[in-house]
This record gives structure tokens, C-alpha cells and sequence, in this order.
């Protein structure tokens, strides 16, 4: 089929007997989460339909999403209010579980880890048993001259963080000045879209932020980082030339599946659209084409669709 992992990448359109033809030749199906299968809190239609046929079609199914905003256990409570009836929590990678795993498996952090984040992040580091320094309140009239420090720091994670302030980045600044302070982040998302056509800033816009303070680059644990898929494979032994990433973000989904040797299609019920993906097509830019999709549909109902057939 044209376009398939190590091929062009053509921003083919598929449907029908071309989507069975392309699910017929993979076994494990990875989908992004908002903007693929739901947006915000209502399911893109098909969606739950789509994951039970995978898998009792034999299809082992994974969802890998960027946001870090809540643990695994509350993505499954997700799945279910949402219509999702056979998703297990070990079928989830999000970027605060796996930022975790990094650091206990990968890193084997000797310390602790002094988090810009939210309570997902906070929940899979404590779940994973890596030691994280506690934010203390601080006293009024406290500024990064006088505001404690824990010597026992030995990395800085960045993921999304609502109550990002100056002193939480003075404080990672001071501790990224000893080399041997890792500088991770779970994502490099730079924004969201929220209702009426408003944007929140991302992960990708703290960690900016950081490095331009630190003048350090960070590692990026999250999509396009192949980590991902090294930790979904460590688990249960993914071949890439059978399987198969749906996303909706070209810079992220398009270009994890391109980094990870998967076949990659793009689906336009969220961020990217057709016109960006056939300019990245076309690009001169090398790097740029690898954020080309192989396949594009509508939506995942195109695949309900098909497999209904």
C-alpha cells in the first residue's frame, strides 16, 4: 500500500476496503487521545465502537497522549464515563507515567526530583516511588534570595503547570546550575484549544521558558521522543513494522510514529489539518516531511465505518 512505514509518507486518503487493508496488516493500533478519540468530555463518534472491534478482531490496542494532567487511574475512569467499556489502565502511557518510569528505570535517580507540574505528574512519580522535593507555601516577603533550596535535588521535571509562577522558575534555574541535575519534560506540546476558540499554553511553553533561564536544553520524555514506544515495548514487545499511530498533532502523533518506524495516520477532529499536512509533504526540509502522515482520514469513524463492512 502506498505510504507505508519506510515509504513515502503521502497524506493518503483511505477509506473502506483501504482502511481494513491497512488495520489486516497490523497488530497493535496506538491512538492519541484528545482530539482523536475525544474532545474534552464527549467522545468523537465511533470512537468506543472502534476500540472494542480492534480488539475483538484481535487488535492489541494502546492509548499514548501528551497530557499529564491526570494519573492512569483517572484515565480510566475517563474511558468509562466516556463510553469506553475495555480499557485497562496498563493499555495507557501518558507522558506523567512514562516522565516517571524514565526516571526510576532509566535515570535510577539517586534524589529527588523537584516537579513544574500538576497532580498527575505528582501522583505517577509518588506511584512509581521516586522521591519528589515538596513545594512549600511560601512566606510572604520570600524571593529566590532568601527561599530554601533542597540539596537533595538531582533532577528537574517540566510538564503542564496552572500555577506556574517566577519563583517556581527561579528555583528550577538554581538547581539546573549543577550539572548533574537531569532536566527532563513530559512534553513539548506548546499549546491546547479549549472551548470558544481559546488556547492554554503547554508543557512545551514552560520547558521554553526554563531553557532560554537555564540555558540547558531539556529531554523531552513525551511524543515525538521514541521513549514512548521503548516503554510500551519493554512491556509487551511492539514490532514497528506492524503497527500502526493514529493521531490528530503533526508536529507530536505524525512525528512519534515517523521517529518509532510506524505507519501514521492522521485524523481531523483535533489540532492539525489537511492543508499543514500536505505542506509538510511537500516541504524541501527533510525533518519537516517526517511530520507528513502516511494515511489520513475524516475521523476514527471512517474506521467504524470500514470495519462494519
Amino acid at each position: 500500500m502506498a505510504g507505508a512505514a519506510g515509504g513515502g509518507r503521502g497524506c493518503v486518503t483511505l477509506c473502506g476496503a483501504q482502511i481494513r487493508d491497512l488495520l489486516d496488516a497490523k497488530h497493535n493500533v496506538l491512538f492519541d487521545c484528545d482530539g482523536v478519540i475525544w474532545n474534552g468530555e464527549t467522545a468523537v463518534t465511533g470512537a468506543p465502537e472502534v476500540v472494542s472491534l480492534l480488539k475483538q478482531r484481535g487488535k492489541r490496542v494502546f492509548f499514548v497522549t501528551n497530557n499529564c494532567t491526570r494519573p492512569r487511574e483517572n484515565y480510566v475512569q475517563k474511558f468509562s464515563r466516556l463510553g469506553f467499556t475495555d480499557v485497562a489502565e496498563e493499555e495507557i502511557f501518558s507522558s506523567a507515567y512514562c516522565s516517571a518510569a524514565y526516571l526510576r528505570d532509566v535515570a535510577r535517580l539517586q534524589g529527588k526530583v523537584y516537579v513544574i507540574g500538576c497532580g498527575g505528574v505528582l501522583k505517577e512519580l509518588r506511584d512509581a516511588g521516586v522521591p519528589v522535593a515538596e513545594e512549600e507555601d511560601a512566606e510572604p516577603g520570600a524571593s529566590i534570595y532568601n527561599c530554601p533550596l533542597d540539596p537533595d535535588v538531582k533532577a528537574v521535571l517540566v510538564g503542564y503547570d496552572e500555577n506556574f509562577t517566577f519563583m517556581k522558575l527561579a528555583k528550577a534555574c538554581c538547581y539546573l546550575r549543577s550539572s548533574e541535575c537531569l532536566f527532563l519534560a513530559t512534553d513539548p506540546d506548546p499549546w491546547h484549544p479549549l472551548r470558544g476558540g481559546r488556547v492554554t499554553p503547554g508543557s512545551g511553553s514552560l520547558t521554553a521558558a526554563l531553557e532560554t533561564a537555564s540555558s540547558r536544553k531539556a529531554t523531552v520524555i513525551g511524543k515525538p521522543s521514541r521513549f514512548m514506544f521503548d516503554c510500551i515495548s519493554s512491556q509487551f514487545g511492539l514490532d514497528p513494522a506492524h503497527s500502526l499511530m493514529i493521531g490528530d498533532r503533526l508536529e507530536t502523533d505524525v512525528l512519534f510514529g515517523s521517529n518509532c518506524g510506524l505507519a501514521t495516520v492522521l485524523t481531523l477532529t483535533g489540532v492539525s489539518t489537511l492543508q499543514e499536512a500536505f505542506a509538510f509533504r511537500d516541504s524541501q526540509e527533510p525533518q519537516q516531511k517526517h511530520c507528513a502522515p502516511d494515511y489520513v482520514v475524516e475521523s476514527v469513524a471512517d474506521i467504524l465505518q470500514a470495519l462494519e463492512e
